[in-house]
């Protein structure tokens, strides 16, 4: 069973719209893909919520992850292109990407939820944005699908926003051949509104700063500040 959508949230909706760069014929889509299981639950029975939906994108993600590495890294062995997609696809990545639309403010969540900063967990805002991707899907087919995904995929990578190496383990079995040496990883600032927030981190060596970084997650941050530091050392 389909809620009756009021004009205010059919408005909303049409907002949304005009930040994902595509028109539904089907806008109950969209309105299912921002529900949670919480409010729908609060409802009632019948009550639709996003997580089928969240199943389906979750693949459709994948393939067009997949299809779009194959086709633009054509010498990379499988292996890598296995640990490329699953960057691309993870659920930091996905809430990355549901940040950059707000797309917690959009959302129908029940009363516990939001009293509990649900329009900002990781978890919540990584499904939504597989589920979104569902109902593109269903919507309009696969061409809409892979321009809505690969928009951020492709400036992701541009922007070195997906690491697709792993820094932070490779500085740290540099440094453990020295077993008196210690790397702590400090969080020195933050910066930018809650949907576009920037991390900077700083990797010290014992006392001393030997690299620092910005992402849009304290993780990605961490990976640039080691990767600043391999490359001083001549390692990266």
């Amino acid at each position: 069973m389909s809620r009756k959508m009021s004009e205010e949230r059919t408005a909303q909706l049409r907002e949304f719209e005009q930040k994902l760069g595509y028109t539904w014929q089907d806008l109950a889509l969209l309105d299912t893909a921002l529900t949670h299981s919480s409010y729908a639950n609060e409802k009632g029975p019948g009550n639709k919520y996003n997580e089928r939906l969240e199943f389906l994108g979750d693949s459709v993600l994948g393939f067009i992850a997949a299809d779009w590495f194959f086709e633009n890294f054509k010498d990379v062995p499988e292996g890598k292109l296995t640990k490329m997609r699953a960057a691309s696809v993870c659920e930091e990545a996905c809430y990355g990407f549901a940040k950059e639309l707000d797309l917690g403010q959009y959302m129908l969540l029940g009363k516990g939820e939001l009293k509990s900063g649900g329009r900002e967990r990781v978890s919540i805002l990584a499904d939504a944005f597989e589920a979104v991707i569902a109902a593109i899907y269903l919507d309009g087919g696969m061409e809409p699908a892979s321009k809505f995904v690969l928009d951020f995929i492709t400036k992701a990578v541009e922007h070195h926003e997906i690491t697709f190496k792993d820094y932070k383990t490779k500085l740290q079995e540099i440094i453990q051949k020295n077993p008196e040496e210690q790397l702590t990883y400090v969080l020195a600032g933050q910066s930018g509104p809650d949907h576009d927030k920037r991390f900077e981190v700083e990797v010290h060596l014992n006392s001393n700063v030997i690299g620092r970084g910005v992402g849009r997650s304290k993780k990605h941050a961490e990976q640039e500040a080691a990767r600043e530091a391999l490359a001083l050392m001549g390692l990266s």
